[in-house]
């Protein structure tokens, strides 16, 4: 019986780390099932889901790696957006600098890293279509991948709630 008991925490640990994203931990911090359970619902140190920017960049994470790309609000209020310069393969962002550029029909927007790293990838679909962000900026609009330095920094980011009371008392 103990054994059962035991594999079955076991394997509920696995799931909880595969769906709260627990990967951004080291493996030390979560030594038992109950310990798991505090890490995820006190520290913060884990977090799944989308994450913002105040100036409308998302940034989504799966594991070391994030995927970066603007908002839906920030896309409407770019109009259509006509050209994407995204930062090369290879190079080094820093979290909050500047490290490409959208323009559209309206105006020209840099573009703010949420996250200091390595970019592994860029949609390169984007710089030859960059009318996907205006049609799916959550899906195929997406602009570059990022090795994150320091997955702490997501902690200075907004969740999808915050982000929805930040556009409706902010002035942006």
């Amino acid at each position: 019986m103990a054994r059962l008991a035991g594999d079955l925490a076991k394997n509920t640990k696995k799931v909880l780390l595969r769906v709260y994203g627990a990967q951004l931990l080291a493996p030390s911090a979560c030594t038992s099932l109950t310990s798991l359970r505090r890490t995820i619902t006190s520290t913060g140190c884990v977090r799944a889901g989308r994450w913002y920017t105040d100036k409308h960049e998302w940034l989504e994470v799966d594991g070391k790696v994030g995927t970066v790309g603007i908002s839906d609000y920030a896309q409407k209020a770019l109009g259509d957006v006509v050209y994407a310069q995204l930062p090369d393969v290879g190079s080094l962002v820093a979290k909050g600098a500047e490290c490409g550029a959208l323009e559209s029909v309206k105006a020209a927007s840099e573009l703010i890293s949420p996250v200091g790293g390595k970019v592994i990838s860029k949609n390169e679909d984007v710089e030859k279509k960059p009318a996907l962000i205006n049609t799916s900026c959550y899906k195929d609009g997406w602009l570059f991948k990022v090795e994150l330095n320091d997955p702490q920094e997501i902690k200075s980011l907004m969740n999808e709630e915050a982000y929805t009371e930040f556009l409706k008392t902010d002035p942006h």
